[in-house]
């Protein structure tokens, strides 16, 4: 069990029979009135957010979501293949089940497929990627005082916002979680 009062981000744990993790969270203590905690939760099955009060007090059922290494291999139109690296055992996924998470993620990458109770509903790509830039709008001259960015399209087809500077056929490393530009390799 966890206390509402103990949430971080990340944490899971099973509500009105689905299972919940916490996007964010703040502690609230008003100057009348008992304490709370103020969420917003997503539904890791559907991938639904809403936004919920809690009391600190109030305990839930933690929820242990299984992660495991999996290697994408290619995607024959609706279903996209990953391979168990121990076991050679290969799982087809459906376009639902991977959603955005394989806009960063190119053949041969290493992913943790993320199931619950035995049921795969989604992948984690690794947290930083290198991808090739395959396509990039040319750099405005005169806006480099502002620390200005442009669109750049990456191997997979993801359009990521990089700076002037990087041009098409450059390698660049990409935060997954936040879809945003790190540094040019």
């Amino acid at each position: 069990m966890i206390a509402a009062g103990d949430f971080k981000n990340g944490v899971t744990f099973e509500m009105d029979g689905q299972v919940y993790q916490v996007m964010e969270f703040q502690h609230v203590k008003p100057g009348k009135g008992s304490a709370f905690v103020r969420t917003k939760l997503r539904n890791v099955i559907t991938g639904a957010t809403i936004e919920k009060t809690f009391s600190p007090t109030d305990k839930m059922p933690r929820a242990h979501i299984e992660r495991k290494d999996m290697q994408y291999l290619y995607n024959d139109g609706e279903l996209y293949y990953f391979m168990d690296m121990e076991t050679y055992e290969q799982l087809p996924l459906n376009k639902a089940q991977v959603e955005d998470a394989l806009k960063f993620v190119k053949e041969n990458m290493v992913c943790k497929i993320l199931s619950y109770k035995g049921s795969v509903f989604g992948i984690e790509p690794p947290t930083f990627v290198e991808l090739l830039v395959t396509d990039a709008e040319p750099g405005v001259k005169g806006d480099t005082a502002t620390g200005a960015t442009k669109n750049a399209t990456v191997e997979t087809g993801a359009i990521v916002r990089v700076p002037l500077f990087v041009n098409q056929g450059d390698t660049i490393r990409i935060d997954t979680r936040t879809g945003e530009y790190i540094e040019r390799i």
